[in-house]
């Protein structure tokens, strides 16, 4: 049996333990470039994943108007600051509630995004229906489902009154309770 032939092809020279050494020591170094680089990119991603599970929701309370500005039976908008805006959110740190005064002293909120795929709803007065113009659902005035695509009932607020204004209790994802 013949030995295998160690000459390199277009020079005619025998390998020598440096180059192999120099070749196994770029491959660890590659190999190490690339776990740190792969490193770098993961700790902040499964950070962002497992992030929501750690953090508590930041509930506030934010006031809306004084009672009398309501009127009884009526559904109107109301804006509030986010619950948690971040230093350069700007306008978009607004948001709003649909609140209806039930009587004289018992108020309802209902988030304005739709549970399909959180649309804005807007409230339609002559019908007594919240609708979403983008995926045609429909919620009857308590926020339960009437129609289309909608999972969920519109989600609630807290709301409370003091010293004379009505407040809502914000979250920033409101959840359905």
């Amino acid at each position: 049996m013949k030995e295998p032939n160690t000459e390199h092809a277009s020079t005619g020279c025998s390998a020598s333990p440096a180059e192999l050494s120099r070749r196994k020591f770029l491959a660890r170094l590659s190999l190490a470039v690339g776990g740190i680089g792969a490193l770098i990119v993961t700790v902040p991603v499964v950070g962002f994943i497992l992030a929501p599970f750690f953090e508590r929701r930041k509930e506030v309370w934010r006031s809306v108007g004084k009672v009398e500005s309501f009127k009884i039976g009526e559904t109107t908008a109301v804006k509030y600051e986010d619950a948690s805006p971040l230093p350069w959110a700007g306008v978009t740190a607004r948001s709003a509630a649909w609140l209806r005064r039930v009587n004289a002293d018992t108020f309802i909120a209902f988030s304005i995004n739709c549970t399909h795929l959180g649309c804005p709803v807007r409230w339609l007065a002559e019908a007594n229906l919240f609708m979403c113009p983008c995926h045609g659902g429909v919620y009857y005035e308590d926020g339960t489902v009437a129609a289309g695509p909608p999972p969920l009932p519109l989600p609630r607020y807290p709301v409370r009154v003091k010293d004379g204004d009505v407040q809502i209790q914000t979250a920033p994802i409101p959840i359905t309770k």
